[in-house]
């Protein structure tokens, strides 16, 4: 059998004009590739699709998420996305939750070992994850798996016999272990588990696509190899980008503060997404729009014989906004963002009382939460950000009597105070 890194070379088959593929199979390859990084093998993928149809036997699609946070944020969706598209087509989409592999850690794209979470740790995440899928899967044709069903029952015996099926030298062709190990970095014996893990739940559930990251790419392959080592016909895989957050340069993270939460108000939502690069937007259509490559190019193409980039913008904005929070909620974020434009107040702000009166202008806007400290506050006061009552701001000494304002900081942030 081939290496795992040799088998990627076999990526897209030159010449194949698709001539006899049915409009079916056609059809769903287009949608399988749409944004996709790489399908592999794509032959064998088609020949998938021709066999389902022929016979009307849907496949078994295979997503794996480990529950390592409580929430998930847009850039997450984009497998999602991809899950729903082929979800759609009538094929079964298989949302693994890993449950025992969370107590492992995946080290893919790792420099050092990553930590495992505890028990309970995975069980508060998991109650939210697949409530969040939710939004973008359809809950009534999806099958909900956990990997302990068949992780836990394979017991220490089971696990050798697995181990025994891969060697320690096809398990240093990934990149991070080869890295690590040539950098003197500890490798933990436990990480080698976790390709093996994952590869074995698509042996357990019969996989005949796995969905991932880039990042995830040697993990997928390694299902291949396991369903061949157990007599199974090898899963093909389908590695999706990893999506650029809000700067358009680094993937999006919360750590890096440039996500989009899917549980985000709908009115900071709308609004993040129209803070985006025009550039930038083509490719969260392409990854992110539940709208035809069609008519995202006869878009771009209205946008380059000029119509405004914006107009673009605030229907992407408003369909991602209405796929977490429904359409009222999207047009009310739009009416939202149109009255914070010309200058008005957006008809929910946070609203508090303050005693103090009479208070500097820093000293309350930091009371307000709307700055960090008085120092920031001022700062934003020079930048000329800072609006009381829709009114600029120049005075860092100004002082408010008691009463009640409409306190403002940039063209999203808002509260009204009552100062006592």
């Amino acid at each position: 059998m081939t290496s795992l890194k040799n088998e990627t070379k076999s990526a897209l088959p030159g010449g194949d004009s698709g001539g006899d593929w049915t409009d079916g199979v056609r059809h769903a390859l287009a949608v399988t590739l749409r944004g996709c990084e790489e399908l592999l093998p794509q032959e064998a993928w088609v020949k998938k699709l021709s066999h389902s149809e022929k016979m009307g036997t849907p496949l078994r699609i295979k997503l794996g998420l480990d529950p390592t946070a409580p929430d998930i944020h847009i850039g997450h969706t984009v497998v999602l996305n991809k899950m729903r598209q082929l979800q759609d087509l009538g094929h079964q989409v298989i949302f693994l939750i890993g449950d025992f592999t969370s107590l492992i850690g995946d080290p893919s794209g790792r420099n050092n070992t990553r930590p495992p979470l505890t028990p309970e740790q995975i069980k508060v995440n998991a109650e939210t994850y697949y409530r969040q899928a939710s939004m973008v899967l359809d809950p009534e044709k999806t099958e909900i798996r956990y990997n302990s069903e068949w992780s836990e029952p394979l017991g220490a015996t089971g696990l050798i016999q697995l181990a025994s099926r891969y060697t320690v030298a096809r398990m240093m062709e990934r990149n991070d272990f080869h890295d690590r190990f040539k950098a003197g970095t500890p490798i933990a014996v436990h990480e080698f588990l976790y390709p093996l893990m994952q590869g074995y739940d698509s042996v357990a559930l019969k996989a005949d696509l796995e969905l991932g990251g880039t990042d995830q790419k040697f993990n997928l392959l390694m299902g291949r190899h396991l369903q061949q080592e157990y007599g199974q016909e090898a899963q093909c895989i389908l590695t999706m980008p990893l999506l650029e957050g809000l700067d358009g340069v680094e993937k999006m993270s919360k750590s890096k503060n440039n996500y989009i939460g899917i549980s985000e108000a709908p009115n900071t939502m709308f609004a993040k997404v129209l803070s985006i690069s025009d550039t930038l937007m083509w490719r969260w259509y392409t990854l992110l729009s539940f709208q035809s490559m069609a008519a995202i190019e006869a878009l771009k193409t209205e946008v380059a014989g000029g119509r405004n980039p914006k107009d673009a913008k605030v229907a992407l904005a408003k369909e991602i906004t209405a796929r977490f929070h429904g359409a009222a909620a999207a047009d009310a974020a739009e009416q939202d963002f149109i009255n914070r434009s010309k200058g008005g107040v957006p008809d929910e702000i946070p609203e508090l009382g303050l005693a103090g009166a009479p208070m500097g202008i820093g000293a309350l806007l930091k009371a307000a939460g709307l700055a960090p400290s008085s120092s920031e506050a001022n700062r934003l006061i020079e930048g000329g950000g800072v609006r009381v009552d829709s009114t600029v701001i120049s005075d860092k000494g100004l002082k408010l009597d008691a009463g009640t304002y409409v306190l403002q900081v940039g063209k999203r942030r808002f509260a009204r105070v009552t100062l006592s």
